[in-house]
């Protein structure tokens, strides 16, 4: 028999993969938060890392799970600018390189410096790669704690996604550009994941 907590958590995994129901996304107050909420878990840096490797790097669950730190570092040894997801542990072989953002080089700095430098980025309390699921679960357990009702581990995703389409004019770029970075087949499927945004739209109106 599931206890309270596990069943709520059961519940909002199966709520989150009903057909036309996506994963909410991210506000910056709501990451500042997430990332406040790690100084009180067993192992901070890592904790770190998950949510931006999400939030910042756009990676699905899989590839958090089976990212390694060959696929960081560069030929010294020194974290790399760019983060290097192999079709290994990629969804349908969607490698791709993605520029490391700011915030989230400087937590793989430091746990490199944890952990070694060997092996998974991710570990489990065991030492080991933790699972796509552990991952999974492991968000379902942060937003169950920090009361954020319809996020999942696919909202980092969304909200890179869709900050990086709604910022891609401004850096010189396109959908295309965003495509490649989310490691997408079809444009089609990336505009899919970008979420609306009501005041654009309203101003786009005001302007016909």
């Amino acid at each position: 028999m599931l206890r309270r907590n596990d069943l709520r958590r059961y519940r909002a995994i199966q709520e989150l993969h009903v057909p036309g129901r996506q994963a909410k996304i991210l506000s910056e107050a709501m990451l500042r938060r997430m990332l406040s909420h790690t100084r009180h878990s067993t192992d901070p840096l890592r904790d770190q890392a998950i949510i931006l490797l999400s939030v910042k790097a756009g990676l699905r669950a899989c590839e958090i799970a089976g990212l390694n730190w060959s696929m960081i570092l560069d030929a010294r040894g020194s974290i790399s600018r760019v983060l290097t997801i192999e079709d290994r542990i990629a969804k349908r072989g969607s490698g791709r390189r993605i520029p490391l953002h700011r915030d989230l080089h400087s937590v793989l700095v430091k746990l490199r410096k944890q952990d070694g430098g060997q092996g998974p980025v991710i570990r489990s309390s065991r030492g080991g790669a933790m699972r796509p699921n552990s991952i999974v679960n492991w968000f379902v357990t942060l937003y169950d704690e920090l009361g954020f009702d319809g996020c999942s581990s696919h909202s980092g995703r969304r909200t890179f996604i869709t900050s990086a389409a709604r910022n891609a004019h401004k850096a010189g770029g396109c959908l295309r550009d965003v495509q490649l970075l989310a490691g997408h087949r079809s444009l089609s499927v990336t505009q899919g994941y970008i979420d609306g945004d009501s005041d654009a739209q309203r101003r786009l109106v005001a302007l016909i």
